[in-house]
């Protein structure tokens, strides 16, 4: 691997043998932001910041996300004084019918009882429901008993079909080699003044050290790494590979990266990685819950973006700024799908790491 490139993205996991992904529980995102004299004209980021800052005002609200259409933060509401609430501090409110607790109960109630692998779900702030993703390989009496269960939530929880399984994805932006697998480096970061890089911990957990082409010399050895639970491991560079903090765009070029920060719904995302390179989608969702066949995985990130085996623990980007970590998903890109990324923020505070 061209040593400049390496920083750059990271994708889904390559490891042999993609892992079926399972439940994967979606919720909405309280971003922060000043308040602004009318609802139009934001951007992805300033919706994100203004969603967190009416979250801090203490508004009843019941998820929000951003309508790039219109460039508007829509925040969902129960009542007139939330409202009000919410015009004053420049976001578009929209009464719905189930709050925040219900939503979060529905949930609750799927984890109890329907919790099985190749399952997902998420909180939907655009239609105020659950949405419970069920690949392929649910059959039988497991896809009867979660049927049971969102059927018995009735209009808080919706069931959607996907084709194919979901798995992880392992590849990534910049391919890492690992023992017998193939990853995806996500994000060039330091600790304590030390260079080291981010990938996805499912990778983390399948080798120990990592090198920039398949049986090349070693350039790094895992310092921590986290999965299931989360999705993200630190790995520390043994040698003076160049690290700069980009993402590899494959067309000659890179972005570089500025800071870490934390997704919106409807924000258009970009998504690097060594076997599919640069895909481009939408956040669906935030504090998704997988349930893969290793385990639970619980905050991720929902998107539109796809990806495919040996793209894991590549990066997904907005501009300059990086969001998250490929972790698994359903589909290709070929047809189509869904992936899901680890936060990059969390990961950083995980390991006591900073970006750039």
């Amino acid at each position: 691997m061209n040593p400049s490139r390496i920083p750059r993205r990271r994708t889904t996991l390559a490891v042999a043998g993609a892992v079926a992904l399972t439940t994967a529980s979606l919720t909405l995102q309280n971003a922060a932001a000043a308040p602004t004299p009318h609802p139009a004209g934001l951007s992805a980021a300033a919706a994100g910041a203004l969603a967190q800052k009416i979250t801090g005002l203490g508004v009843d609200s019941a998820g929000a996300y951003y309508d790039a259409a219109t460039k508007k933060l829509v925040v969902n509401v129960l009542d007139d004084t939330a409202a009000t609430a919410v015009r004053a501090a420049g976001a578009e409110p929209v009464r719905v019918e189930h709050s925040t607790a219900e939503l979060a109960s529905a949930r609750a109630q799927l984890a109890a009882r329907a919790a099985v692998p190749g399952t997902a779900w998420a909180t939907d702030p655009r239609t105020n429901k659950v949405v419970v993703t069920v690949d392929s390989t649910v059959r039988g009496e497991r896809l009867a008993t979660v049927e049971k269960t969102v059927a018995a939530l009735g209009s808080k929880a919706v069931i959607k079909r996907t084709p194919g399984k979901i798995r992880p994805l392992i590849a990534g932006g910049d391919a890492i080699w690992g023992s017998g697998v193939r990853c995806s480096l996500g994000f060039n970061v330091t600790k304590g003044g030390q260079p080291y890089f981010l990938t996805a911990g499912h990778c983390g957990n399948a080798s120990s050290t990592w090198s920039a082409s398949q049986g090349g010399s070693r350039i790094g050895t895992n310092e921590k790494a986290s999965f299931p639970g989360s999705d993200y491991a630190l790995v520390k560079y043994t040698t003076g590979t160049d690290h700069p903090s980009a993402v590899d765009l494959y067309d000659g070029s890179r972005q570089d990266i500025a800071r870490a920060g934390e997704a919106t719904v409807g924000e258009q995302v970009q998504r690097s990685g060594s076997t599919t390179q640069v895909h481009g989608g939408e956040v669906t969702a935030l504090d998704v819950t997988v349930n893969y066949q290793e385990g639970q995985v619980d905050g991720l990130i929902g998107t539109t973006v796809c990806a495919e085996p040996g793209d894991s623990g590549g990066a997904l980007f907005d501009g300059d700024t990086a969001l998250g970590l490929t972790s698994g998903g359903s589909g290709d890109c070929s047809s189509g799908g869904e992936t899901f990324f680890q936060p990059v923020p969390a990961a950083l505070r995980a390991v006591g790491a900073q970006l750039p």
